[in-house]
């Protein structure tokens, strides 16, 4: 690995354009990486994991308009969308990448990274999968979206170790975008002169507030990295017709950094592999066992683990979880925001208020993507009496913890001061949920299979769901005409349609 330092220039310097992040993004993802086995099959995992939550969420409202959407925009020769079967409807590929990216990010329910910043890096794989159903280059079969898959991982982490977005309340898709592109690069074997145009472009045009996650969350919060998606397959597409982007998009006076991170004087240290080494930062993130924000997994797991050490929940005075700066901020009561304790808020909002999570974890010992958050389990008058009793505390311990730079030491819990009405008070506390790939239980191919079966248990049949998991789990095989394998189909009655009405 090699590390650089990025830091803002006054226009009067012309930086040259291979000392621009944008350029060794782009070199990196034009280069040639060994594939590591560990790393290929866990990329497969993701592909599982990204159709279970996908599947999961496949009927409700803003996944069901997203499809609608892609389905106005029919191509004879395009990339298929989840649940439809490729005879009947074929889409245009940034269409294709729209819809399935919101049935993927709708639940919040697959892979995360936290460092520096936050990711799902996940998000990037329905606008890949698009491309290499639709892309007229013959070469391009399953172990070209491997390398893809891959690259845009290496440096989707990459950034999200090294630049923090939230501090500046921008959205995590600006390092999603960028991302997407380097892998679709990747996969298309572009020439680094055209990545590099299409990386900043992409960053350009997808700089967007925090608010999409703060207060009453809507349902763009699944769109946003769809819409990632999207862009990052119009702007390649751009570059490749030899159009030109904004630069140094990173370094320059008016750039990103100077603009809206860290200012004129900013400085940032990447790191990032050497010609030749192989693409492995998939293997430092992590999926999901439940469907909640990343920081509560541990938490959720401890909460189930005390059922047996508390006989009756109304003996609780009060619960303070201590925990990392960004889970009190985000997640906690540092976030300042009265709908986290509001029964009849969003469960986009619910998903983020570890303290409506703890108390329904304690209550049920169980997590369930849909029955966890129904409005009758929100409503329940001991879940709101134990609801209130929650708060969070920022503790330093934790924040370092949390930027760790040594993955192994990294952990996103928290500690749990109960106090009884009794007087007593105790401590418990987890470091990592036990999914993680240092926990009690971690997750590989068979967990990641299971997830998939338990999540298509009531819309995917039998035989189908054998078919996708040997197509997924054979992906470096595949043919460029069976790249068309790589979604599920679904009975047509179990398909929901609104026939929303739109512009087009």
């Amino acid at each position: 690995m090699k590390k650089y330092e990025i830091k803002v220039y006054p226009s009067k310097v012309a930086l040259p354009k291979k000392e621009q992040l944008a350029y060794r993004l782009a070199e990196l993802a034009c280069g040639e990486a060994p594939l590591n086995k560990a790393a290929g099959e866990m990329a497969k995992n993701r592909i599982l994991d990204n159709a279970a939550v996908a599947a999961a969420a496949l009927n409700r409202r803003p996944v069901t308009v997203a499809r609608e959407m892609a389905l106005a925009r029919k191509t004879s020769k395009g990339a298929t969308l989840f649940g439809v079967s490729a005879n009947h409807a074929l889409v245009h590929p940034e269409w294709a990448a729209w819809a399935n990216g919101v049935a993927v990010r709708e639940l919040d329910f697959h892979d995360t990274f936290l460092a520096a910043d936050y990711a799902h890096p996940g998000d990037s794989i329905p606008a890949l999968i698009a491309i290499a159903q639709y892309a007229k280059l013959p070469n391009i079969q399953g172990l070209s979206l491997l390398k893809g898959i891959l690259t845009a991982y290496e440096i989707h982490i990459a950034l999200v170790k090294s630049i923090c977005l939230h501090k500046h309340a921008i959205d995590h898709i600006l390092h999603v975008t960028p991302s997407i592109v380097a892998g679709l690069a990747a996969m298309l074997s572009l020439p680094v002169d055209i990545t590099y145009q299409a990386i900043g472009q992409a960053l350009h045009v997808s700089l967007a507030t925090r608010q999409s996650r703060k207060g009453e969350i809507s349902s763009w919060k699944a769109y946003a990295p769809a819409h990632a998606g999207k862009l990052a397959i119009e702007c390649l597409d751009r570059a490749m017709r030899g159009e030109s982007s904004p630069s140094p998009i990173y370094e320059g006076e008016d750039s990103v950094i100077a603009s809206v991170l860290d200012g004129p004087l900013g400085k940032y240290t990447i790191e990032l592999p050497e010609a030749g080494e192989a693409h492995v930062a998939i293997l430092e993130s992590y999926t999901k066992e439940y469907s909640a924000e990343y920081q509560s997994q541990a938490l959720i797991d401890l909460a189930f683990e005390l059922r047996k050490e508390i006989s009756n929940l109304e003996d609780i005075e009060s619960l303070c979880i201590h925990t990392s700066h960004h889970t009190h901020k985000v997640i906690g009561t540092g976030s300042n925001d009265p709908q986290k304790f509001d029964p009849k808020a969003s469960r986009e909002t619910l998903d983020h208020s570890i303290m409506y999570i703890v108390a329904v974890a304690l209550e049920d010992g169980y997590w369930h993507h849909i029955h966890s958050y129904t409005k009758e389990r929100a409503n329940r008058s001991s879940t709101l009496s134990l609801w209130q009793k929650i708060s969070t505390l920022e503790d330093p311990k934790w924040t370092a913890l949390y930027h760790e730079s040594e993955y192994k030491k990294k952990a996103f819990g928290g500690k749990f001061e109960l106090r009884f009405k009794d007087g007593s008070v105790k401590f418990f506390e987890k470091k990592i949920a036990d999914a993680h790939p240092y926990g009690a239980r971690p997750f590989g191919t068979k967990a990641y299979i299971n997830k998939f079966k338990v999540l298509t248990e009531d819309i995917v049949e039998a035989a189908e769901k054998d078919r996708f998991i040997e197509t997924s789990l054979s992906l470096e095989k595949l043919t460029k005409e069976q790249l068309l394998g790589l979604h599920f189909v679904v009975p047509q009655e179990k398909l929901l349609a609104l026939n929303t009405s739109g512009l087009l």
